[in-house]
């Protein structure tokens, strides 16, 4: 409930830097689930709670099915979704699109897992080349319904500072939380790398559920860019980790090794 509070909350002050369609997909960011496997591969890289990781970021993904239409819904002052589909009508169609295929592969599990083991190499293009073409075919189709003429570059320019804004503040009260209570050092990792992401990867197909029949690209616009700053800026945050963590472990070795010498 973070995101959607601070999108909520800080409207008044940072939606004058952008076009009110630019802000609506904002709000649309903070609604969305976080992101699966940045955010595990982020925690890894950092040395936390992997298994820790990986429930909340799937729980979040799960949850988001669910929850984001109607977070939408209230964040935009709306009765539905946009398009003349009702709360429920658009969890179906999100459920449909993108949890049936879990629960799919999940089922069939123990028939092919050692084949996708197998081929784990090869089918990573699937896996990366499927999303890839999802942001690619809504991306393109943003700029055939003339995004940029749309998008002053002052309002560019603001939409990279609300971003980096609501981002700053959500791995800042992440971490502050996960001190306040009492986590260790690798349970406050994953809670700041899966407690400050936003999935692109989600955001897209359900925009499309959610928006159809409007203009999706100022809605989209937000959470692309947002993607970016947030791999760049977990990218530092987790070699930081990486670094401390070292550190911590060298100077228990040393003294450890002078009490053994002692």
């Amino acid at each position: 409930m973070l995101f959607p509070l601070l999108g909520w909350g800080l409207k008044p002050l940072l939606s004058p830097l952008v076009t009110p369609e630019l802000y609506m997909g904002v709000l649309y960011l903070c609604a969305l689930p976080a992101t699966v496997q940045s955010s595990i591969a982020f925690v890894s890289l950092a040395r936390g709670n992997v298994p820790a990781a990986v429930c909340s970021a799937s729980a979040s993904g799960l949850i988001g099915v669910f929850l984001t239409p109607a977070l939408v819904g209230l964040l935009l002052d709306a009765h539905n979704t946009g398009n003349g589909l009702s709360t429920l009508d658009a969890i179906a169609k999100i459920f449909l699109q993108l949890l049936v295929p879990f629960i799919a592969g999940q089922i069939m599990r123990r028939w092919i897992s050692t084949w996708i083991d197998a081929h784990k190499a090869k089918l990573k293009f699937v896996d990366q080349g499927s999303i890839l073409l999802v942001v690619y075919t809504a991306f393109s189709a943003a700029i055939i319904e003339g995004l940029w003429p749309s998008v002053p570059l002052s309002a560019l320019a603001g939409l990279v500072v609300v971003c980096s804004v609501i981002l700053t503040l959500a791995l800042v009260l992440t971490r502050y939380t996960a001190r306040r209570l009492g986590f260790g050092k690798e349970d406050e990792i994953a809670v700041v790398f899966c407690g400050s992401k936003k999935s692109l990867a989600t955001g897209v197909p359900m925009a499309k559920v959610l928006f159809a029949g409007g203009s999706i690209g100022a809605i989209l616009l937000p959470i692309m860019l947002f993607h970016q700053i947030q791999l760049m800026v977990c990218a530092v945050l987790a070699q930081r980790y990486t670094r401390l963590n070292d550190g911590t472990n060298l100077n228990k070795n040393s003294a450890k090794s002078a009490a053994d010498t002692r």
